[in-house]
């Protein structure tokens, strides 16, 4: 470890910050060791004067109050300018980052610990070298240049990626430190969306526009049922949480619940062993698609619904075998980085700023001249398992 590095890890703290459709979800991080987090509603109520979003930011169980997009620029921890108006253009979803922002800055503070650097993932088209979220139709984002608005609010380097591709961060540290092959692997965490991660012969694939891997916007019904992307029969209409949750009470489901308790009735509740089918089934059309076009070694399942285990790989994998009945399927797994993925993927991507802006400038706390860090970097490598023999489900 360089002493810069080690230098920040004693002194310096870095906020990570995972954006989903549902919430949005913050920590605080010193080094391995997690100080504080925070959760708010993504889409809460923005007063038009004062910023301020409806609904709580939580640290583990404990309520921390309200949180505030809003607060006085005297109290918070900007150095110096960007009004609150200017965070406007992101709407209730920039409002909410800001706000869980602001709370484990203060924290950060509390702890007598400068704030270093912040990660943001966010689902969408990400433009990570510019900052900017190109479009993310969850959250009506489009060309918002999100790392220079909370660069100059808060006056640390920010660095920004795609949702999936941060959590494939966070996952093939975690599979590396296994001794699990990442060279081939497709890495799909399931959750308000779904997207894609892909990692051809140890990289990470970004694409040309930063738009690589959203399978979830991948048409398996055409005439199907509209996404909030404009087409119809995407994946994500049918097998995200969100929409598992919502064609279950479409089709007169009595679980008022989240996705996971309805997942967990599909043996005896015919209305959510159906929806759960039709989940399974587009997804497997998406896998089978990626499959075989990228011919990976792996497709790892993660986000919240990958917490499902064996009862969604089980009858995936049987889904996808009889999608591809002319090649050998991919392994599929679940995640080993968990749920959490997202906010460990961006607190690397934080740390990695952080550094770069201690070696490279003369504060850690001074914004960076030079644009966050992509997550097109090459992935730790490690021996492909043997691949090209039917597995038997």
């Amino acid at each position: 470890m360089s002493t810069a590095v080690r230098d920040l890890e004693q002194s310096g703290a870095v906020v990570a910050v995972d954006v989903g459709g549902t919430t949005v979800k913050g920590m605080l991080r010193i080094g391995d060791v997690v100080l504080d987090r925070a959760v708010v509603p993504t889409f809460g109520t923005v007063g038009p004067a004062d910023g301020t979003v409806s609904g709580t930011a939580t640290a583990g169980t404990a309520t921390a109050g309200t949180a505030t997009a809003g607060a006085a620029m005297a109290d918070g921890p900007s150095t110096g300018g960007t009004a609150v108006g200017d965070l406007a253009a992101g709407g209730p979803a920039l409002a909410a980052v800001v706000a869980v922002v602001d709370r484990l800055a203060a924290a950060a503070t509390g702890a007598g610990h400068p704030l270093a650097a912040i990660g943001l993932c966010t689902p969408g088209v990400v433009d990570s070298a510019a900052g900017t979220v190109v479009v993310a139709v969850n959250l009506d984002w489009h060309d918002l240049p999100i790392a220079d608005l909370l660069r100059e609010r808060y006056g640390v380097p920010v660095a920004v990626a795609h949702d999936a591709r941060a959590a494939a961060t966070a996952e093939i540290a975690a599979r590396t430190a296994a001794g699990r092959d990442v060279t081939e692997m497709v890495f799909i965490p399931i959750g308000t969306g779904i997207s894609a991660s892909l990692v051809v012969d140890g990289r990470l694939v970004v694409g040309a526009a930063g738009g690589a891997g959203e399978v979830g916007h991948v048409c398996v019904r055409p005439d199907g049922e509209p996404c909030t992307c404009g087409q119809r029969g995407c994946v994500e209409a049918y097998a995200s949480a969100r929409n598992i949750r919502r064609r279950y009470r479409a089709a007169g489901g009595t679980i008022d619940g989240a996705t996971d308790e309805i997942v967990a009735a599909v043996d005896t509740d015919p209305v959510a062993a159906a929806v759960w089918a039709d989940a399974v089934d587009a997804l497997a059309a998406g896998v089978a698609i990626l499959s075989a076009v990228l011919d990976p070694a792996v497709v790892v399942i993660g986000g919240g619904l990958g917490e499902s285990g064996e009862r969604l790989l089980a009858p995936l994998r049987t889904a996808v075998d009889a999608r591809l009945g002319w090649r050998p399927s991919p392994r599929i797994e679940q995640s080993l980085a968990g749920a959490g993925a997202g906010l460990a993927g961006a607190a690397l991507l934080a740390r990695t700023a952080a550094a770069t802006s201690t070696t490279g400038a003369t504060s850690a706390t001074r914004a960076p001249t030079s644009s966050a860090p992509t997550t097109s970097t090459p992935a730790p490598a490690a021996d492909p398992a043997p691949h090209g023999t039917r597995r038997t489900p």
